[in-house]
């Protein structure tokens, strides 16, 4: 979608041009930089920029004023105000903590990344005291947003730590006054009604998976107990919608959030997948790509496409989404959502895997059921699959200050951030991407790895060159209004007595 464009380096006026990366999108040329900014241009429009032949008259001079692309009247003290604020999620300390209440798990999934365990394998439970100190040790990080994430395997399986970890953090912060945020991942098929009512009671927000209709996501999460798993997981997600809408709670924000998976199954499906989520109530939808990371290595012959199938995919998806927008249906795609913040608002939406530097260590920690920290969820998956490159101390034994300092921390900032990154340092998108050295390192052998042949660069990139490619197109502006609603995000009203729950990009 991006083609190059000839200068001539010869005609640049450097008295009078700001910094900017450049790239050709449609015929037009997209100027972006450092605070995210963009503009389009046409060709014979840039050349005349770079040449320092745009008169103050213009209405060109103004909007590149206004963009800070132009040197001689740059408003400077303006501008570090807006990369301060682009940056500001680097003022704190790890705000999402991913607990693994056990690895058993009544479900084998095709794509399975957790390295799960067998329901009876109870040696893989994280215990009390375990949990006590992964929460002693969250609650030391300095950060004033704090999340726990429980994960699995199925963490309900491993239902009393849970319950001690939600109570036992709810009581702490009546002191520590963080802005607590509590979820639970979860396939829901050890759900009771019991344990809907406390989750609720305790403003425990839930999220599921849910791959599409019902055939398609019973072929990618088969479930030991030969029962159709979307039957089940959607009948809670009824419930638990219901239940909040009892309590009087806006249904737009109280409800069970999902992910899905994009396996080989789903590339011809798109409108179907959105059109269950809808029917679901569910406002936003992650088009993944499959990553061959656990299991899913040994099924990826069955299961996994190229980068060109999944972006021809998601593009064809997304452009659904756009439709049912225009017709009245809010569903918004979450990845686009993300990079539409970075091009559209002066926030950065802090999304661990598409910042500069990166989250891994920084942003999120994950704890396995041991006590084992690890700098997230996938570095505690590279551990499983033998690699401890990523682990990064104990509970037991490890300081906030030094896993926060660890050599894997500073390494793993050192090869996300862009503007030193061969590749990312001129790359149009560079302001509003982002890299991550797990998955180079998962890949390449190498945190800093090949970017432009990497599949999560060919992600990024493909993705932002469609939502660039639909913006210089939209003729009328009715895709940047529906792209503008996409990027506002409303708070949770507190749910507990003692703090507010809060958005956290996970």
């Amino acid at each position: 979608m991006l083609t190059p464009l000839q200068v001539d380096p010869r005609a640049f006026a450097k008295d009078k041009v700001g910094y900017f990366r450049y790239g050709v999108v449609d015929g037009k040329v997209l100027m972006t930089n450092l605070v995210g900014e963009h503009l389009f241009v046409e060709p014979d429009d840039f050349r005349r920029f770079l040449a320092g032949q745009v008169e103050r008259a213009e209405p060109l001079y103004e909007a590149l004023r206004r963009r800070y692309f132009v040197k001689d009247d740059m408003a400077v003290d303006e501008l570090a105000e807006k990369l301060r604020r682009k940056k500001a999620f680097l003022r704190h300390g790890p705000h999402l903590h991913a607990i693994v209440t056990t690895l058993r798990c009544n479900h084998a999934c095709r794509y399975c990344h957790a390295s799960r365990t067998d329901m009876d394998a109870v040696d893989t439970d994280m215990s009390l005291d375990t949990a006590r100190k992964v929460v002693d040790f969250a609650f030391t990080t300095p950060t004033p947003l704090l999340g726990f994430e429980f994960q699995g395997g199925e963490p309900t399986a491993n239902w009393p730590v849970i319950e001690f970890v939600v109570d036992y953090a709810l009581e702490k912060n009546r002191y520590e006054h963080k802005e607590l945020l509590l979820s639970l991942v979860s396939n829901l098929t050890l759900m009771t009604d019991e344990k809907m009512r406390w989750l609720v009671d305790k403003g425990v927000m839930v999220c599921t998976s849910l791959d599409g209709p019902a055939d398609l996501h019973d072929k990618n999460r088969g479930w030991m107990e030969k029962q159709s798993s979307h039957a089940v997981v959607t009948a809670w997600m009824d419930k638990f919608n219901a239940e909040w809408v009892r309590r009087g709670f806006d249904a737009d924000l109280f409800h069970v959030d999902a992910l899905m998976t994009t396996t080989r199954y789903s590339l011809d499906r798109g409108p179907e997948i959105v059109d269950e989520y809808v029917r679901r109530g569910i406002r936003s939808i992650h088009l993944r790509p499959l990553n061959p990371f656990g299991f899913a290595v040994n099924t990826w012959k069955q299961i996994g496409y190229s980068m060109d199938e999944f972006l021809a995919f998601y593009k064809t998806t997304l452009d659904y989404i756009l439709e049912l927008n225009r017709r009245g249906v809010f569903i918004q795609e979450r990845l686009a959502s993300i990079f539409l913040t970075k091009m559209l608002t002066p926030d950065d939406p802090n999304y661990s895997d598409c910042r500069s530097p990166c989250g891994s260590g920084s942003a999120q920690l994950a704890y396995s059921y041991d006590g084992t920290i690890y700098t997230d969820d996938e570095g505690r998956m590279a551990a499983h699959m033998g690699n401890d490159f990523f682990k990064l101390g104990h509970v037991d034994t490890s300081s906030v200050d030094e896993v926060l300092r660890h050599p894997t921390v500073k390494a793993l900032a050192v090869a996300s951030i862009q503007e030193a990154l061969p590749a990312c340092h001129s790359c149009v998108f560079s302001s509003t991407c982002g890299v991550q050295p797990l998955h180079n390192y998962m890949f390449d052998g190498d945190i800093f790895g090949q970017r432009p042949l990497s599949r999560k660069c060919q992600e990024f990139y493909g993705v932002q060159a469609y939502l660039y490619h639909l913006l210089s197109n939209d003729t009328d502006g009715s895709v940047q209004r529906i792209f503008r609603r996409w990027t506002i995000q409303r708070s949770r009203p507190g749910t507990t007595p003692y703090a507010p729950a809060a958005e956290v990009s996970s």
